[in-house]
């Protein structure tokens, strides 16, 4: 792997469901652009130092596509969440925007009891939540139809 100053590094999480960070490289030390490098992340601003392993490719400025593609990628995938309230009943529409598969969409519901205060953010924050919970059920089926048809029999995504 090889960066230089400028070049945008992403790295994975080590964690299922974790965060992927991305960040500017500020300095490389060794000349022929080897690790380690001092990166700024975008999420925090913080600086560090940064030696990439197998979860992290190097963006490269001007575009290095064959490196790119011996190193990994990186998607972005936006969602949605439209919240409608309504006497007391939340309702809340999340969908994938830019990613496959195109037009994923779940709808989550939340009911207030009649004898408890009127506090929508917990109503938007509940159907939220469920509505994205029913999105990520959605699309690990998605997923398994995909691996299924790619081996060739029925198989199962653990989630």
């Amino acid at each position: 792997m090889r960066a230089a100053v400028g070049d945008r590094v992403v790295t994975a999480s080590g964690v299922v469901g974790g965060t992927v960070r991305d960040g500017v490289v500020t300095e490389c030390p060794h000349g022929d652009g080897s690790p380690p490098y001092r990166v700024r992340w975008s999420d925090t601003g913080e600086e560090t130092l940064v030696y990439p392993g197998s979860d992290t490719y190097v963006d490269r400025e001007g575009g290095a596509a064959p490196e790119r593609a011996r190193e990994g990628r990186a998607l972005t995938w936006d969602v949605r969440i439209s919240v409608v309230e309504s006497g007391g009943s939340t309702t809340a529409e999340a969908m994938v925007m830019n990613g496959p598969p195109e037009s994923l969409r779940a709808v989550g519901h939340a009911r207030k009891s009649p004898e408890d205060p009127e506090v929508p953010l917990i109503g938007d924050e509940i159907a939220a939540a469920r509505a994205l919970r029913r999105l990520a059920d959605r699309l690990l089926d998605v997923a398994e139809g995909d691996v299924s048809a790619a081996v060739g029999h029925k198989a199962h995504v653990h989630g």
